[in-house]
């Protein structure tokens, strides 16, 4: 990977006037005429390899610098715009709010976020840092302040913790150590000795390896047997990005074939297709692909056209050069640089010309041959270690097993992305104040922003202590807390991840030992899932059910909630004994047994694993309320159809007047009298809006989009205004911070609409 075609091999194809290509000062010494296979294939001959002397050649060859600097001023352009967007500048102030009771999740416990304009100094800092890599100005300082800040953060937040993000800190790292500057930089224009200079080739190597890794270890983790078998995304076959597949192919196996056949395959492939010229069209065309899908399929901020960035770093280097080049010659002075060729750098190592290098030297100045520095003998080894250590970083866990769950690792720098989904069906915390005896409970999330910390074991030993300093604020002292998690990983069996019974204050918990509160996954009941898949299919539209494992000794607490009816317990597997608290009785369940009463609604109950080993059970319910609000909206829809055909004979009562001018009247959901009137036009106006929006034009999607983003950067542009005036000039009066806020915060007129409509209803009964 380190000198793969595009890596060094020079182009045969050059721009007009230009003779800079990708072999740049080495470029005689291997006649495109006469070069082996090797060197055709992956740019460099077997002897390169054959002696330390000759490796630390190859690594610092002469290298066009066109193809980094493009890619450094895309990186910086997307970082700066990640600043504003899931780096969370527009919503600063929500996060680091001063004085809010928070609990926060570090890697390191001693790391703790600065006063708010501080942080806002911060992010700034670190915008800046991208706007001056973008631009290739003060190119060092720029990259110290950006990965200096870009790391602090990231280290504060655990939870926001994912592997495009930890990409993006590596990348800036790398950027740091590199000459990307040489090319298409203010920096250049500032100092004729860097503009256009030769770049080394272990500048390449770095990224172009980063990337290989990035996809390649992602496809290896993809061969984990729950993707194989088409468990991990599941539910992702119905997005409607992939309604083009299910012309041909049955949703099943759109979601067995094209998502996790296709990504497989992709991710394990894509880093040697871009690697190599006769694949690398094919390659183009996939991943780009891929990463589009990627930009509306999920929440990932700048990563895929980050991703899409990456791309041409594996073409020739000289590729800006011919590129540009067939643009008109007028247009060259605003364009990339085209000509001159690059001019010789000290940070490579020129080999002695050759005889057949003579016959150019009346054209071309022929580099003097350089001796190997210090710098370049680091150089070198630098990329070694740098390699070797980030192919063994996502196979570290066995050192540090304190963070491993179920899945290894923290979440982040192992490329296993998308392996794993998860639902959580109960989560309780349960305080016990240490001098009373008194036992209460916690909301779930409560003190936090974020609930990464349910399925994280350092995390959650992180919020019970945050816990246990907060609460004795509330008078309960000294607390205990107890946490009762249940989760389904890749729609096995909803289980416990963490022994309820232990008090996570005083437990113990280490980095580098096993974390020994931690429950085992079940992972022996994985095959009840195709059962699972039968059982849903006997079930009409309205009943539900949930599948449990439970462990030897312990029960579930659960409550029935009143909006729910003709809710049972039936056995799959062990045996279990129901306990319905207020009526104290109690009932015996064997495996294919069901309940022959039902659960009570608004009362709790308690189901306890009575054999040795685990027992599985699910419970089937109908949700009474939402089928009875689903039935009166059918009735209302009805009425409002007739009324509009003409075919409605009768008057309406003056409760269902408002369905005559529906959502049509702006007023119309706010003057009915009638509650189920009122969330009945709101939910057609919902639907509406919702139809609106899929069937807009690409100029009216892109018109939204573009308001969107503007008023996102505009807040958070506007609240670093402030802050750095607070920072400067202290506080103004709070009226006059009020009114600054309020401005700061205007939205788009649609936007605020939609977001002041608190249908608390509609929530109660998941209705959309």
């Amino acid at each position: 990977m380190a000198a793969g075609t595009s890596a060094g091999a020079p182009s045969t194809k050059k721009p007009k006037k230009s003779s800079g290509g990708n072999g740049g000062g080495n470029g005689a010494a291997t006649d495109p005429q006469v070069r082996s296979r090797m060197q055709r294939l992956f740019g460099f001959e077997k002897e390169d390899l054959s002696s330390w002397h000759r490796f630390v050649c190859l690594l610092n060859r002469p290298t066009d610098p066109a193809s980094l600097g493009i890619f450094r001023c895309l990186f910086g352009m997307l970082m700066a715009v990640d600043v504003t967007q899931e780096r969370g500048l527009s919503h600063l102030d929500y996060k680091y709010l001063d004085g809010a009771p928070v609990c926060r999740f570090p890697l390191f416990n001693f790391l703790e976020p600065l006063p708010m304009d501080w942080m806002y100094l911060v992010y700034l800092v670190m915008f800046f840092g991208a706007v001056g890599i973008m631009l290739g100005c003060f190119y060092r300082l720029s990259c110290l302040m950006f990965i200096s800040t870009y790391w602090y953060i990231f280290f504060l937040d655990k939870t926001a913790w994912n592997n495009h993000s930890y990409l993006y800190g590596l990348i800036g790292f790398q950027l740091t150590l590199m000459d990307a500057n040489r090319y298409w930089s203010v920096d250049g224009l500032r100092n004729p000795r860097k503009r256009n200079a030769h770049v080394p080739l272990w500048n390449y190597t770095l990224l172009r390896t980063q990337i290989f890794i990035v996809y390649f270890l992602a496809g290896v983790k993809k061969l984990d047997a729950d993707w194989v078998e088409g468990y991990s995304m599941k539910y992702l076959a119905h997005h409607w990005l992939f309604d083009p597949f299910k012309v041909i192919l049955p949703v099943e196996l759109v979601s067995l074939m094209v998502v996790h056949g296709g990504g497989l395959i992709l991710d394990l492939t894509a880093g040697y297709l871009l690697f190599f010229d006769a694949t690398r069209p094919v390659a183009f065309f996939f991943v780009s692909y891929f990463h589009c899908m990627n930009s509306q399929l999920f929440d990932i901020g700048m990563f895929a056209y980050t991703m899409l960035a990456t791309s041409p770093l594996f073409c020739y280097a000289d590729w800006p050069r011919r590129f540009f080049g067939h643009f008109p010659e007028f247009l060259w002075p605003v364009l990339p640089m085209v000509t001159p060729p690059p001019q010789p750098s000290a940070s490579c190592l020129y080999p002695s010309p050759s005889s057949s290098s003579t016959e150019r030297t009346d054209t071309q100045t022929v580099p003097k041959p350089s001796a190997h520095r210090f710098r370049h003998k680091m150089a070198a080894i630098f990329t070694i270690v740098y390699i070797a250590e980030q192919f063994f970083l996502p196979y570290s866990h066995f050192i540090t097993k304190g963070y491993n769950n179920w899945t290894n690792g923290l979440y982040g720098y192992s490329w296993d992305m998308m392996v794993h989904s998860r639902s959580h069906q109960h989560v309780k915390i349960t305080y016990k104040d240490g001098v009373t005896g008194e036992i209460g409970y916690l909301n779930p999330g409560v003190f936090t922003q974020s609930r990464r910390w349910k399925d994280h074991g350092d995390m959650l030993k992180q919020y019970a202590t945050c816990l246990s300093r907060t609460l004795p604020h509330y008078n309960i002292s000294e607390p205990q807390i107890y946490f009762d998690i249940w989760v389904s990983i890749n729609d096995r069996f909803q289980q416990r991840i963490f022994d309820p019974r232990v008090d996570l204050v005083k437990a113990d918990w280490s980095p580098f030992r096993t974390n020994p509160w931690l429950m085992p996954l079940l992972v022996d009941l994985s095959p009840w899932r195709k059962k699972f898949e039968e059982i849903e299919g006997t079930l009409d539209n309205q009943t539900e059910v949930v599948f449990i494992a439970d462990f030897p000794g312990l029960h579930l607490e659960n409550y029935v909630s009143e909006d729910l009816g003709n809710t049972s317990v039936q056995v799959l597997q062990g045996n279990v004994k129901v306990e319905i608290v207020d009526e104290k009785k109690n009932y015996t369940l064997t495996p294919g047994e069901k309940m022959q009463v039902q659960l009570p609604a608004g009362a709790y109950h308690k189901v306890y694993t009575v054999t040795d080993s685990p027992s599985c059970y699910m419970y089937i319910y109908v949700n009474t309320t939402e089928a009875a609000l689903q039935k009166n909206f059918t009735k209302l829809l009805e009425i409002q159809e007739k009324v509009r055909n003409g075919t409605e004979t009768e008057p309406l009562p003056p409760e269902l007047q408002p369905l005559i001018t529906g959502f049509d009247d702006e007023g119309s959901e706010v003057n009915a009298t009638d509650p189920l009137v009122r969330l009945f036009l709101k939910r057609q106006k919902r639907m509406q809006e919702a139809k609106k929006r899929r069937e807009a034009s690409m100029l009216e999607r892109f018109n939204r989009f573009v308001t969107k983003k503007y008023y996102m950067i505009r807040r958070g542009f506007l609240m670093t205004t402030i802050a750095m005036r607070n920072l400067v000039f202290g506080l103004p009066p709070l009226e006059q911070l009020r009114r600054e806020v309020d401005y700061a915060n205007m939205k788009a007129p649609e936007t605020a609409v939609n977001q002041n409509e608190q249908l608390k209803d509609e929530m109660e009964h998941r209705e959309l």
